[in-house]
């Protein structure tokens, strides 16, 4: 009888690692680098440029990508929830980060693939569209002994907040004239229709703004910044990015924690790829490649004309 129960434990465990085989073939069979579905976790101020990219990947391939929008703090902790995620991010995985996916044994792609920038926005009807950026850090520190009326942000956990923290060294924002909204939109239209309000945005939802974002972007001037030790004001222009001039860049990354070569790999190399930073160069940040142009030079011109 005891013989029979040690078959019947071999027998139970073996179709079980059958069953777990099948279904992980017919997983991996669903999905390849450039077919199946997946999603992606997008930090908010980066979702105009990367639909964009995703737009164009599904119309080329037999692929459908899920974006999730949400602020840096939710998208990192989502990533290391699911079992296999693609994240977009404005800063590249820490220390500790790394090793929550050494534990998972999954040994994360991680994929560079352009600059992006920081953009302080105010009301056109504002005369000055010059910014220090050593005023902006002193607001943030609480100092009331600047000209600033207020900043807005678009998320008390967004890149853009965490990003400023650092810079000026504080571990929370003052709770006096710093407001927070939960998008760029929205903050975007708040300086719209307030005098004397500065915005933090990411620069892509400038140039690349919604059709129904239009009117308001009309409305706000990107302003020019000067770093803590220079003596020049730069807009946020991708020339400005590319040359070091603008102070407030931002290198993007794409994490790919799937552990297989999957979707995030396809659209990660697709991204990082000559159409990938086309896209990149036409939505005002700054590819990590500039694509290269073609130039046919004609030894004589036909005219055609009758």
């Amino acid at each position: 009888m005891h013989k029979k129960n040690k078959v019947f434990a071999l027998v139970f465990v073996g179709f079980l690692f059958i069953m777990c085989n099948q279904k992980e073939n017919k997983t991996t069979k669903k999905e390849s680098i450039l077919k199946g579905s997946a999603t992606i976790l997008v930090d908010e101020t980066l979702t105009p440029v990367i639909e964009d990219q995703v737009a164009v990947f599904e119309s080329k391939y037999d692929a459908k990508i899920n974006i999730i929008s949400k602020s840096e703090s939710e998208v990192v902790l989502s990533l290391f929830k699911e079992k296999s995620s693609i994240a977009v991010l404005t800063r590249n995985l820490t220390v500790e980060e790394n090793k929550i996916f050494e534990q998972k044994k999954i040994t994360p792609k991680i994929t560079k693939f352009a600059t992006d920038a920081i953009a302080f926005v105010s009301n056109k009807s504002n005369n000055d569209t010059l910014i220090e950026l050593k005023s902006i850090i002193s607001f943030m520190q609480g100092k009331q002994d600047t000209n600033i009326k207020g900043l807005v942000f678009d998320n008390p956990n967004s890149s853009t907040v965490n990003y400023m923290k650092v810079l000026a060294g504080i571990k929370s924002i003052p709770e006096k004239g710093v407001y927070s909204f939960k998008t760029n939109d929205e903050v975007i239209k708040f300086v719209a229709q307030n005098k004397g309000m500065i915005g933090v945005v990411g620069v892509n939802w400038l140039s690349q703004p919604m059709p129904v974002m239009q009117e308001y972007v009309d409305k706000v001037n990107a302003l020019s910044v000067k770093s803590l030790t220079g003596t020049s004001f730069y807009p946020p222009t991708q020339n400005n990015i590319a040359e070091g001039k603008y102070p407030l860049a931002r290198d993007l990354y794409i994490i790919d924690g799937q552990g297989y070569s999957g979707l995030g790999m396809g659209f990660a190399s697709f991204v990082a790829g000559d159409i990938g930073q086309r896209i990149i160069l036409k939505s005002g940040l700054l590819p990590i490649r500039i694509p290269g142009r073609r130039i046919n030079v004609r030894k004589e011109i036909i005219n055609n004309k009758k």
